[in-house]
C-alpha cells in the first residue's frame, strides 16, 4: 500500500454571480471538469471512485447527492461536510483518512455554494445574538481590526495595500468575481461599513464550486497534510461567539493550531513554503491571519507587503496569487477547496500571469463559523 495521497484532478467553477445556474449545476461543472483532469473514462470513474465528500453549508439536504446523481455517479458513500468557512479543508480531512486507512483507493471531493446576497447569516447564532449584533458581522470583523491594528502598530493604509495587492492578482485571474485592478485612494474612498473597514475591504459572499480526485499514489501533487482544529473557549474576540468572552491574548487561536498540526504531519516549516492562499475575508483578517500561520512576527506584516504590493521582492512566500477572497468572493463550500486548486495549479506550473516561479510547497487557511480553521499543505 502506498503511503502517499495524490491530488489528481482539480476542478472548478468560477466564483461570482450566476442568475437561476444551480448549486447542483455548479458542482457538477467542477466535478466533470476534475474528471477530465485525471483523464478516466466515465466507466473507469465509476469503477475506482470509492466515495464522495461534499462540503456546503448553505446547500441543504443531501447536495452532495444531487450533484453526483447528475453524473450517474451515485451507488457510493457520499457524505455531506459542514464546517463553515471551512468546509472543505473538513471535507479534504476526511478524504484523505479513507485513503490513508486503505478503505479506498480513490475518492472525489467537491465544494458547492450558492450563497444568498448581503451579511452572512447563520443558524449558528441564535436569533436574539444576531439581533444584538453579537454574531459574525462587520461590526465584529472591524473590532478585531481595531486590536490587530493598534496591537502590531499597523495603519488603514496598510489594509488599504493588502487590498490593492490582492486586486492585482485577481485581475490575472479568470475565474474571480472582480477582475480589475484598484488603488490604495480608491480603497479609502470606499465608503466606510465599520471603522476601519471600508467597503473594499471586506470580500462578497457569492455562488461556485471546486472539486478534486484523490488517489493512493506517490506520484504528481502530494497532499502532505489536511488539518482542522476548533478554537479554544474564552476568547472575546473568537471566530464562534464574538463579543461574549474575555480579552485574553493568551488563548491560542484554532488557526495557530492547525498550522502546528499541519507543519508537523507535513514536517515543514512557514520558512519552507513557496506560495500561500489564507483567509481574506477582510483586509485586517488576511494580516492577522500571517502572524496566526507563522509567515511573519506581529508587526512585521508591511515587510511582507513591500514584497507582494509594493514591487520590493519577495520576503516570504507569494500570498494569494488567486486573489484571495477579496477578489473571488466567497462561497463558503467551494473556498477551501478553491485555494487548494490554486495551489495544484501553481505547484504544476500552470498558473499563468500569476504564476510563482519554481513553486514546490503550497498552504491553504481558512477559519470559519464554529470556529473551525484548516490547514492544507501540498507538496511536490
Amino acid at each position: 500500500m502506498t503511503g502517499g495521497v495524490e491530488i489528481a484532478g482539480v476542478g472548478l467553477h468560477p466564483f461570482g454571480r450566476f442568475g437561476e445556474t444551480t448549486a447542483t449545476e455548479l458542482g457538477g461543472s467542477a466535478v466533470r471538469d476534475a474528471l477530465a483532469d485525471v483523464g478516466w473514462s466515465p466507466d473507469e470513474t465509476r469503477r475506482r471512485i470509492g466515495a464522495a465528500f461534499c462540503a456546503t453549508a448553505y446547500g441543504g439536504v443531501a447536495a452532495g447527492h444531487r450533484v453526483l446523481g447528475t453524473l450517474a455517479l451515485t451507488g457510493m458513500p457520499i457524505v455531506d461536510v459542514e464546517a463553515g468557512c471551512a468546509s472543505g479543508g473538513a471535507a479534504l480531512a476526511l478524504a484523505a483518512t479513507s485513503l490513508r486507512s486503505g478503505q479506498h483507493d480513490a475518492v472525489l471531493v467537491v465544494g458547492v455554494e450558492k450563497m444568498p446576497k448581503g451579511i452572512i447569516r447563520s443558524s449558528f447564532f441564535e436569533p436574539w445574538r444576531e439581533q444584538a449584533g453579537l454574531a459574525a458581522t462587520p461590526a465584529y470583523f472591524a473590532l478585531r481590526a481595531q486590536r490587530l491594528l493598534r496591537e502590531h502598530g499597523l495603519t488603514a493604509d496598510d489594509l488599504a495595500a493588502l487590498v490593492v495587492k490582492n486586486r492585482r492578482w485577481g485581475a490575472m485571474n479568470p475565474d474571480a468575481m472582480f477582475r480589475s485592478e484598484v488603488t490604495a485612494e480608491q480603497v479609502l474612498a470606499s465608503r466606510v461599513v465599520s471603522a476601519p473597514l471600508h467597503l473594499w475591504m471586506l470580500c462578497s459572499p457569492n455562488e461556485g464550486a471546486a472539486a478534486m480526485v484523490l488517489r493512493r499514489s506517490d506520484h504528481g501533487v502530494q497532499l502532505a497534510a489536511a488539518a482542522l482544529r476548533s478554537h479554544l473557549p474564552g476568547s472575546v474576540l473568537d471566530e464562534s461567539t464574538p463579543l461574549a468572552g474575555i480579552d485574553d491574548a493568551d488563548i491560542t487561536p484554532p488557526t495557530a493550531l492547525a498550522a502546528a498540526d499541519a507543519y508537523e504531519a507535513a514536517a515543514i516549516g512557514p520558512a519552507d513554503l513557496d506560495v500561500v492562499e489564507c483567509q481574506d475575508t477582510d483586509a485586517a483578517r488576511e494580516l492577522l491571519s500571517w502572524t496566526e500561520l507563522g509567515l511573519c512576527a506581529a508587526g512585521d506584516q508591511p515587510a511582507l507587503l513591500d514584497a507582494e504590493a509594493r514591487g520590493a521582492g519577495r520576503a516570504g512566500p507569494a500570498i494569494n496569487r488567486s486573489g484571495g477572497l477579496l477578489s473571488k468572493g466567497e462561497p463558503l463550500g467551494a473556498s477551501a477547496l478553491g485555494q487548494v486548486v490554486e495551489l495544484v495549479r501553481q505547484l504544476r506550473d500552470q498558473a499563468g500571469e500569476r504564476q510563482v516561479p519554481g513553486a514546490r510547497v503550497g498552504l491553504a487557511h481558512t477559519i470559519g463559523r464554529g470556529a473551525n480553521a484548516s490547514v492544507t499543505i501540498v507538496t511536490r
